[in-house]
């Protein structure tokens, strides 16, 4: 209400942020709406051949300051029993190891308790930098604020909408791949691969308003499409999906038969308790195509690589990451802006699939994005 004073209430602190933060998801939303409209076929064909590049060529920082030495780094993450953030961990344990630099992690299992104290034992490991590993910085900005108050530079993985350089925030840099940006280009090789006649449904979870922008950004691809057709957004929970995902699949199977053609979701997870049914329906589902914006899991790689169904998801460079966490942090320490570098999208399909770190089921660019660091720190 206008001229009542702001709520301390943590609820509403919660509430005001997620505002926040799906205006500004919307916002951009809304911006690739536009450019989804104006998209002609051949530029949606050579998008989607630019993503799924074998080999793609580093086109990331060649410069920038040698590594410090003797540094003490502290890596909070949200919680490690997601592979995301572990993987994330793993590459950045390893470029710590290339600089010597002194590593310990926090993890804070996903709990406001675990995220409180992974703060206060990072604070008294007193570190030179600290690394937020898939925690949302709006939950954790009021926590965050001891290490700011401190001096110490803060980096982040998937801590934000938005990809690169964050402004007003506690932390200086949010590496990931852009996330409406995978959404387009999942949408767009749907397009593409069907030749405009797709029949499309989209999973999402409302849950997560990265997750709504996401996949209303695909929609919007389809619907610019003209000759596709959205047949409708489904929103399951993803903590559900193991339950509910089953029968929703049989559901959609009786209600649009052969009309679906394509399924596109937000996170594989999704797919890994759709297929069954697909296979169990095999007749019903014969040419059923699945592709995700998101996460390039190990059983993703497997449906593709198999041809099961799937024929494409985002994959991340995990381990890449990690190593781009460690070099926006030695900037930082140096006194030398993040480099604002965001990896380009990768698209992993079938004629893929098999490099770039395929063969262990995960996206690992063949790049050679360690030498390039390792060049840069003069290491």
């Amino acid at each position: 209400m206008i001229g009542s004073k702001r709520s301390k209430s943590p609820y509403a602190w919660a509430m005001a942020s997620w505002a926040v933060g799906l205006l500004v998801l919307w916002g951009l939303a809304l911006d690739r709406v536009q450019a989804a409209s104006e998209t002609t076929p051949a530029d949606m064909e050579s998008l989607v051949s630019q993503a799924s590049t074998r080999s793609p060529p580093w086109d990331g920082p060649t410069t920038g300051p040698k590594g410090l030495r003797g540094q003490r780094i502290a890596v909070i993450a949200e919680d490690l029993r997601n592979g995301g953030i572990l993987g994330v961990a793993q590459g950045v344990a390893e470029a710590v190891g290339v600089l010597g630099w002194d590593l310990k992690l926090f993890d804070a299992g996903g709990t406001p308790e675990g995220r409180k104290k992974a703060v206060v034992d990072a604070l008294a490991f007193k570190p030179d930098g600290v690394i937020l590993d898939g925690a949302d910085v709006e939950t954790m900005r009021r926590g965050l604020t001891p290490i700011v108050s401190a001096g110490i530079p803060i980096v982040g993985w998937h801590v934000g909408p938005k990809a690169g350089p964050m402004t007003g925030s506690p932390v200086a840099m949010n590496v990931s791949t852009d996330p409406l940006n995978v959404a387009q280009v999942t949408a767009m090789a749907t397009v593409v691969g069907s030749k405009g006649r797709a029949g499309v449904v989209i999973f999402t979870d409302s849950n997560f308003e990265i997750a709504l922008a996401k996949s209303n950004a695909m929609a919007e691809v389809i619907r610019a499409c003209g000759t596709c057709e959205l047949l409708e957004v489904r929103d399951v929970a993803i903590s559900q999906s193991a339950t509910l995902m089953p029968k929703v699949t049989r559901e959609l199977l009786a209600k649009y038969g052969k009309r679906w053609t394509h399924a596109l979701a937000i996170n594989d997870i999704y797919f890994d308790y759709a297929t069954p049914e697909l296979v169990l329906a095999e007749k019903d589902a014969q040419g059923i195509e699945l592709l995700s914006a998101g996460d390039g899991s190990n059983s993703a790689f497997l449906r593709i690589e198999s041809r099961t169904f799937q024929t494409g998801t985002v994959a991340e460079p995990l381990n890449l990451h990690g190593w781009q966490l460690v070099d926006e942090l030695n900037r930082l320490m140096s006194g030398v802006p993040v480099s604002g570098y965001v990896v380009p999208v990768h698209l992993v399909t079938p004629g893929n699939v098999a490099f770039d770190g395929g063969g262990q089921f995960l996206y690992d660019p063949d790049n050679g994005y360690r030498d390039v660091y390792r060049r840069i720190w003069a290491r």
